[in-house]
């Protein structure tokens, strides 16, 4: 009996662009069970490329919602096999890909509370393709009549173990540009731009720490879960991802990849048009912010070979050996156009704020990662972020292995660095928002539920007068970069508009 006990568990799942995963956390915060069903690979009658279709306009990207539904049925059956036992998890949460819409064809709730335990869910479900909502408004008004119900990917994913419409949470919901962050209501005034009777097709946004209901009798029947496994409102992924990596308020998480992200918790926000600002997912009262920055390790890797013979010692050891604040040169570094903000090129200035076309090659590695962490400072400030004295930043990523970068990222923010191990933070993040939502949600502090968690690695704390520079420094880089971007700025890059599917009856019902 104490075995039982010791195994009941939480699942988190993550249904995201390139596959569906799923991890098993038990009581003490452990994960000790993790599978995943890749589209590419584990679903080739689909024919996706990165989990995708792009259509002929190379601007319009769909992806087959019923490949979801078959990659669920996989996972589901593997762990079944494997003796998996369903019986002891307690509920269940989980994360979608952001910014994809869903929509169910009139007479799909009948379907979904009907569901036979039988057969798999992609036989009892099928889908055909349609566009984002005003779009698909403007476009198809037939088929947008026909919508019942329009969920986010999210949603989606929890309304297949409900066995009834999810409501979209407010953290996933606040990133559709139509919900009211403050309030927490849909905003009348953008619903009405979009589509008519657009907020009953929606329905009404929940805190994100909600018990949304008690699994279907589906997945009782067939696998084994125990009725009263409960079923915690799903969210997007970078909410997932910032529940998994522990964030507390005033932290920073910063994913230095092929692209740099920046997780910022906020208490009062200034929404930007740059950026994006959340719900907080695990804070009711309070908010996230969301940066990216193209330029990453790609642009880091360049300026590696060029000026440190392709070698990272080579490159660590010219950050040791250049001062804080680099002579006060300053570089900026992209050459891909910037997101945050658009400029592209690369721009070099000396301490007295000309132009130059070259540095030295150890300056020219400190002024690219100095340059890099004093982009995401100004522009975290510019969405209302402040560094207090609790902040914490937490690294993860390649560069988060480099003791030297992490250093300078320590000494631009004032704050210690610790790294964390976040391989499917979105997935154990949506694990601990299932605890969360069972501990009474939001009675309960989020950083209670995880306190058990392992915690992260001390790797960097700011050098003694790194303050007094950077606090110098900062305002001249956001100056120039303001005068790079009046200077160079062009029309701006074409984004792919993401456009999802449409969720239909079937032909028969059995």
């Amino acid at each position: 009996m104490a075995e039982r006990a010791a195994r009941r568990c939480c699942l988190g799942w993550d249904f995201s662009t390139q596959q569906v995963k799923v991890v098993a956390v038990d009581a003490e915060l452990n994960v000790f069970y993790e599978d995943s069903a890749h589209f590419d690979r584990d679903l080739l009658e689909f024919g996706t490329q990165g989990g995708v279709h792009v259509h002929e306009d190379g601007l319009t990207v769909t992806s087959p919602v019923l490949m979801w539904v078959q990659a669920l049925d996989i996972i589901l059956e593997r762990m079944k096999a494997s003796g998996f036992d369903f019986s002891q998890v307690l509920a269940l949460s989980g994360a979608g890909q952001q910014h994809g819409s869903i929509y169910w064809k009139a007479g799909a709730s009948q379907v979904l509370r009907s569901l036979s335990p039988d057969l798999p869910l992609h036989k009892q479900l099928q889908r055909f393709t349609g566009n984002q909502i005003a779009k698909i408004y403007q476009q198809n008004p037939e088929a947008y009549s026909h919508t019942e119900r329009i969920s986010l990917v999210s949603s989606f994913a929890a309304s297949l173990f409900l066995g009834s419409y999810s409501p979209i949470d407010c953290s996933d919901g606040s990133g559709m540009n139509l919900l009211q962050i403050k309030d927490k209501v849909w905003s009348r005034v953008c619903l009405a731009a979009c589509a008519p009777h657009l907020e009953e097709k929606l329905g009404s946004p929940v805190p994100s720490c909600s018990v949304v209901g008690a699994i279907s009798s589906y997945y009782v029947q067939r696998y084994g879960f125990p009725p009263g496994c409960q079923v915690v409102a799903f969210t997007g992924d970078n909410p997932a991802s910032l529940a998994g990596m522990r964030l507390e308020e005033g932290d920073i998480a910063v994913s230095l990849g092929t692209s740099d992200t920046l997780f910022l918790w906020l208490q009062e926000p200034m929404p930007a048009l740059e950026g994006h600002i959340f719900c907080n997912p695990v804070g009711s009262q309070h908010y996230m912010a969301l940066l990216c920055f193209k330029n990453g390790s790609l642009m880091r890797e360049k300026i590696r070979d060029e000026s440190a013979s392709c070698s990272w010692s080579e490159f660590s050891e010219a950050l040791r050996s250049t001062e804080m604040g680099n002579g006060g040169n300053l570089g900026f570094y992209f050459d891909v156009m910037e997101i945050t903000p658009e400029i592209i090129g690369r721009h070099r200035f000396s301490a007295e704020n000309h132009k130059v076309p070259a540095f030295p090659r150890d300056v020219e590695i400190r002024a690219l990662i100095e340059g890099q962490f004093m982009a995401k400072r100004i522009h975290a400030e510019g969405l209302g972020y402040q560094v207090m004295p609790k902040t914490k930043i937490l690294a993860t990523g390649g560069a988060s292995h480099n003791r030297d970068i992490l250093q300078v990222l320590a000494d631009v923010f004032g704050a210690p660095v610790y790294v964390i191990d976040t391989a499917n933070s979105a997935c154990v993040g949506s694990a601990y928002r299932a605890f969360h939502g069972l501990a009474a949600g939001t009675d309960v502090p989020f950083s209670e539920v995880v306190k058990l968690a392992p915690p992260p690695r001390l790797a960097a704390t700011p050098t003694p007068g790194a303050s007094q520079v950077y606090e110098a420094l900062l305002p001249r880089y956001a100056k120039l970069e303001q005068r790079i971007l009046s200077q160079t700025q062009g029309p701006p890059e074409r984004i792919p508009q993401a456009q999802a599917p449409l969720l239909t009856l079937p032909a028969q019902t059995h």
